[in-house]
């Protein structure tokens, strides 16, 4: 079966009712789990994101991000797989959602954008006509 890649999107904030030692035990867990999934082609290296950027738009630039805590993102890896499914499967494994994070997995697309096809930044009202 051919291998995918698949953006692993690290979202939210700990649980503040945790201790600081036991958030960094997984965080610990975390590192041993991502450096397996390295070695064994599982993983791809990501990164975690600092708290501070810019956000870019046709109005200008501006300080960001302006998320809700809960939609923030932390950080965010490769997860390499047959199917979204066996994707999915694999984040579980992550020791930080004991912890209030959560992991989104999303399917790269291959082809390039197209004005015609409904993607992520295709607006309702485009989408209406659609059967």
């Amino acid at each position: 079966m051919p291998q995918n890649e698949y953006l692993l999107i690290s979202r939210g904030q700990w649980d503040e009712s945790a201790s600081k030692e036991a958030v960094q035990g997984a965080i610990d867990r975390f590192y041993t789990w991502y450096e397996q999934g390295l070695s064994q082609g599982k993983l791809k290296r990501g990164s975690r994101l600092e708290n501070r950027g810019k956000l870019v738009s046709k109005a200008g630039i501006t300080d960001g991000p302006f998320a809700e805590a809960k939609e923030l993102v932390g950080g965010y890896w490769f997860v390499v797989a047959g199917t979204l499914e066996d994707a999915a499967a694999i984040a579980p494994e992550n020791p930080c959602l004991e912890f209030g994070l959560m992991l989104e997995v999303r399917p790269l697309e291959a082809a390039r954008a197209n004005a015609s096809s409904v993607t992520n930044e295709t607006p309702p009202a485009w989408r209406a006509g659609e059967a």
